[in-house]
């Protein structure tokens, strides 16, 4: 009787589903290169600078790590501090402040910051620390630090400029034309500065500002400004002449101009007149000193006739 080999049907069937799947495989990763190739081919880039730059890749985040380990193990600062142990050893070593662009503030406050860091290696010199405590000084707008090898550190101050006073109840102060306050200041040295007082007068200075510009033959004439309710501006002339404005900025730079075309005309500033009131545009009220006595005198002299 005859008997069939199943073993021997069994392997050709296993060997074909296994070449079967070989196929599938090498075909699928065939298409896979070819769609990656497409896509590759699409690029601005060669495939050597692509392998260039996955290499320059893999080396930065080698770098990265390998400094990360060496913070973490304190290699970073052992090295550093040998390093700047070594600058101050030839002559790396701070010794000089050069201070320049000051006119009015004095220079000991800067010294006095700067020379904190006298004697330190010039690698330990912070000099982004020490900007940053210059300018905290009322005087520095802007200010630069640089090293200057072997041993000296340049400061480059930019001063504020001074440009009126502010009154206040117990004394006069310099300030810039933002309001910052610069310094105290004497009243003789104030006699040059256009003085303002009032509450909340400091933050009005650049508004200040723009209002006088609306009428330039009347701004060097104006010595004071006082910030009323902090709604609107007097302005006294140096005559001692007072102007009523009213509020907003507007209103009160069309009111100033109407003033000075009238004074233009019929010469207010320097009149009898020791008051204008132009808080109701266009009119405008004037106060004669002893007009309203005399007005109340006549008035009787006609009662008792």
């Amino acid at each position: 009787m005859a008997r069939t080999n199943t073993r021997k049907t069994q392997g050709v069937r296993r060997q074909a589903r296994k070449a079967g799947t070989t196929r599938k495989v090498r075909s699928a990763r065939n298409t896979g290169q070819s769609i990656i190739g497409r896509a590759l081919a699409l690029l601005p880039f060669t495939t050597e600078q692509l392998q260039k730059a996955f290499t320059v890749l893999i080396l930065g985040g080698a770098l990265v790590g390998l400094g990360w380990l060496a913070q973490v193990s304190g290699a970073t600062a052992v090295a550093s501090d040998r390093f700047a142990h070594m600058a101050s050893n030839a002559g790396f070593k701070l010794q000089r402040i050069k201070v320049l662009g000051t006119d009015r503030m004095n220079d000991n406050a800067i010294y006095e910051r700067a020379f904190g860091q006298r004697d330190l290696a010039m690698t330990r010199v912070d000099t982004v620390g020490l900007r940053d405590d210059l300018m905290t000084l009322p005087w520095v707008r802007d200010a630069r630090v640089s090293r200057q090898l072997p041993d000296s550190l340049v400061v480059d101050i930019i001063e504020r400029e001074p440009h009126a006073v502010l009154r206040r109840a117990d004394r006069l102060m310099l300030i810039d034309p933002t309001g910052v306050e610069l310094e105290p200041i004497s009243q003789a040295d104030a006699a040059e500065y256009l003085q303002i007082e009032g509450p909340g007068a400091q933050s009005q200075v650049e508004a200040l500002d723009r209002l006088l510009d609306a009428a330039p033959a009347l701004k060097s004439r104006v010595v004071g400004a006082e910030w009323v309710g902090n709604r609107r501006w007097n302005i006294t002339f140096e005559t001692d002449q007072q102007l009523a404005l009213p509020d907003g900025e507007e209103r009160a730079a069309a009111a100033l101009i109407s003033f000075a075309q009238a004074d233009g005309v019929h010469r207010l500033i320097g009149g009898e007149v020791v008051a204008f009131d132009m808080r109701n545009p266009p009119r405008m009220y004037m106060r004669v000193p002893g007009r309203a006595e005399q007005q109340e005198l006549d008035m009787q002299e006609q009662e008792d006739s």
